[in-house]
């Protein structure tokens, strides 16, 4: 009888199998001997098998050794998967709450992997002093259209529009002593997607709103703009990330996290992706080459 625990094992030993390929072609690669249609078939074999255990783990707990097995794959794999694929890209990175140490230096190390610059970065005051930002806002004549409670949405998705955008970034000029903790970077250049890493306890109410705001205003750019959170998060902002149309990665201090998020950056398909429930999948498929 069909027993899945030894299908999980064979995928295991297979990953394995790859991981001795893997450790050749990233010697091959320093060398500059890897061509785009070698890497394009490893990233195939990726994500053929990356798929089949996704699919078996639903239904299967991996033994220790099976994960200690997949995340050395994860591991192995890595440097060529990322290397230069976000190239020249210039990214933002928003935390709402005060910068963790951790996810920044992990954020700031993967695009260096993958060959991005990060341009600015915002930590957003939280709570939100939500009766300061209303008289910033009512003390200019440029920014008084956004006054009042039922604006504070709308007030949200303009600054996550100006933030992406760069160029005059009015709301920010009036409000950046109010709405923010730490800014690094200037304002002026446009990116080509964000980073949000949540480490404040969720905001309820007006301010809960203008976050909201905030976060459907960076998707609504149309770059990619990616959620962030470690394993050990204990209150989850997935299910944030996704009501306000943002892709999440549940699982940045791993491996197999920062892989997703390079991917996601470079306009895979949206989606949750990580280790939690909350998942669809550990990684998204790979981009077409074009």
């Amino acid at each position: 009888m069909f027993d899945l625990r030894y299908h999980v094992a064979s995928l295991t030993a297979v990953f394995l199998a790859l991981v001795i390929g893997i450790v050749v072609g990233v010697g091959i690669s320093d060398r500059g001997l890897i061509d785009t249609a070698k890497r394009s078939l490893l990233e195939q074999r990726v994500a053929r098998l990356q798929s089949e255990l996704d699919a078996a783990s639903k239904t299967s707990a991996l033994s220790q050794r099976e994960e200690k097995a997949a995340e050395l794959y994860i591991n192995e794999t890595y440097p060529v998967l990322v290397r230069n694929r976000l190239h020249g890209k210039r990214i933002a990175v928003v935390f709402v709450g005060s910068v963790d140490g951790g996810i920044r230096s992990t954020i700031e190390q993967t695009l260096a992997d993958a060959g991005a610059q990060q341009v600015r970065l915002r930590a957003v005051t939280v709570p939100v002093d939500v009766p300061g930002v209303k008289a910033k806002l009512a003390a200019s004549p440029d920014t008084q259209s956004y006054r009042g409670r039922s604006n504070l949405e709308s007030l949200g998705r303009a600054l996550g529009d100006e933030l992406v955008t760069g160029g005059d970034t009015p709301l920010w000029d009036a409000l950046t002593d109010t709405l923010l903790e730490e800014r690094v970077g200037g304002s002026k250049q446009p990116v080509d997607a964000v980073i949000v890493a949540r480490t404040a306890t969720p905001q309820r109410g007006a301010g809960g709103r203008l976050l909201l705001g905030l976060y459907q205003g960076l998707t609504a750019t149309g770059v990619p703009a990616v959620g962030v959170e470690t394993t050990n998060t204990t209150r989850s902002a997935v299910a944030v990330y996704s009501g306000a149309g943002l892709s999440s990665v549940d699982d940045l201090d791993k491996p197999m996290g920062q892989l997703a998020l390079v991917l996601l950056l470079g306009r895979a398909s949206p989606g949750q992706y990580g280790l939690k429930a909350s998942a669809d999948a550990s990684l998204p498929p790979f981009p077409a080459r074009g």
